[in-house]
């Protein structure tokens, strides 16, 4: 998996939303990979993404046409009936349509029931984040002064750092170079030894049950790292934060500055002068690209940041914790949601499919303009993300969701906008699925989508 797979630009998240507002018409297709993946069939190397400039403003969705005609809850029930009794879903599906201006439900299939939600579960994580942070908010990497002649880097939760050229990309938006540069100037001909402040999050790097095959799609989390912990073969290395740490130190070389001695870890001392700082992309940014490209280790820093915003413990349980307190003050029902990880990596995250709908709906509202990253972010179909090979039929172009897949689990979230133009949102989880059976399942849950964008369903 080449690093360059993994990125998206900011401004391609916002041409799509635009281009989704203005009839959910869209014409590009992404440089992607796939979301956790741990069935056949493979998916094969996209096509590369058109470079694009970012700094334009977020747009919002256009207001919903009332008169748009509604469709029948008879029918779409009846349809969603249908997608419930495939032998390719399980028989253990939950399914929830509601429409997005009047929040009608015109289909609930136990809806209210827990589910394994996949990689869905990291809509609830964006939109915590960007209540308790603010899209506008960045993450800053800084070096400060140590004890003695030590230059500390201090992570602030940027895990998508580079060492080269700064990028306008969300990946590599901030630069351990140019931190480097500015560091050396400050430094004045210093000689420095170089340490690693990660203590911004606490507790172990891997969350309970993750193993195997999880630690393919996700690097130890801590709040510093290049690339989300990858190399340059795409493979996750043992220690993010300190190989971090040796970049910066490389760099500092590369400028001139004689450092001394191996790379270390070090809280930097409590009022430390700061040397100089690099910021991230805006996190509506960030957690686009996130949902895009359903980015496990960005899903995990994220909720962690939401519990150091809430005084809680900026461990995997305190990140559960937050993440459900601040959605249940924002008035969704949690009561019966139990997460185990952030990302969705694990099956003992259980979620009702009303609920992923409710977080969908919620980011849609215009009073919540600052939530809406978490909707225009979501992959479009056929044409960019985790759904690039996926609906190429009559919902691509006119539907936006989270996909999630595990080997026993698979689910869909999101908007899709009908024959009539009525934009309905859906939630679907199918979580009793035979080992392999992901790929059919997925096919489904496609093909109902399918039928839902082209349908008036009256």
């Amino acid at each position: 998996m080449a690093r360059s797979r993994r990125r998206r630009t900011a401004a391609g998240l916002t041409v799509t939303a635009l281009l989704l507002a203005g009839g959910y018409v869209a014409a590009d297709a992404a440089d992607l990979v796939p979301g956790v993946l741990t069935t056949a069939p493979p998916v094969p190397d996209p096509a590369p993404f058109p470079e694009a400039t970012a700094g334009a403003a977020e747009p919002l969705l256009p207001a919903l046409d009332p008169d748009a005609p509604l469709p029948s809850a008879e029918a779409v029930t009846a349809l969603t009936e249908e997608l419930v009794a495939d032998p390719r879903t399980g028989g253990a599906v939950a399914v929830v349509v509601r429409d997005a201006l009047t929040d009608e439900v015109l289909a609930d299939v136990a809806g209210d029931e827990p589910r394994t939600p996949a990689s869905s579960l990291k809509l609830l994580g964006a939109v915590a984040a960007l209540d308790a942070l603010g899209p506008d908010h960045v993450l800053r990497t800084t070096a400060v002064e140590g004890e003695g002649n030590q230059v500390v880097l201090v992570g602030g939760g940027d895990i998508l750092l580079t060492d080269g050229e700064a990028s306008e990309d969300v990946v590599g938006h901030a630069s351990l170079a140019d931190l480097a540069a500015a560091t050396a100037e400050a430094l004045d001909g210093q000689e420095v030894s170089v340490a690693v402040d990660d203590t911004l999050f606490s507790g172990p790097g891997y969350a309970p049950g993750w193993g195997g095959i999880d630690l393919d799609y996700v690097m130890p989390i801590q709040p510093l790292a290049l690339d989300a912990g990858l190399d340059a073969d795409g493979e996750y290395v043992a220690d993010p934060a300190l190989a971090a740490g040796q970049a910066f130190a490389d760099a500092l070389r590369a400028e001139g500055v004689t450092v001394t001695g191996e790379v270390t870890r070090a809280q930097a001392p409590a009022g430390a002068r700061e040397l100089a700082s690099v910021e991230s992309a805006p996190l509506r940014d960030v957690v686009a690209y996130e949902l895009a490209v359903s980015e496990n280790s960005v899903a995990e820093v994220l909720a962690r940041l939401v519990a150091i915003a809430d005084g809680e413990e900026p461990t995997f349980e305190g990140a559960a914790r937050a993440v459900l307190a601040r959605l249940a003050d924002l008035g969704i029902d949690t009561r019966a949601v139990t997460l185990a990880d952030t990302s969705g990596l694990l099956v003992e995250n259980q979620v009702p499919a009303s609920v992923l709908a409710d977080v969908t709906a919620l980011a849609l509202d215009p009073g919540r303009p600052d939530l809406r990253g978490a909707v225009t972010g979501l992959p479009v179909a056929a044409l960019e993300g985790t759904l690039r090979g996926r609906m190429s039929g009559p919902a691509a172009g006119v539907l936006q969701a989270k996909t999630g897949t595990l080997t026993t689990a698979v689910s869909l979230t999101g908007l899709v906008q009908d024959a009539d133009g009525r934009l309905l949102v859906f939630a679907v989880v199918a979580d009793d699925l035979e080992p392999g059976g992901a790929a059919e399942a997925r096919a489904a849950i496609d093909e109902w989508a399918a039928a839902l964008a082209a349908c008036g369903c009256r």
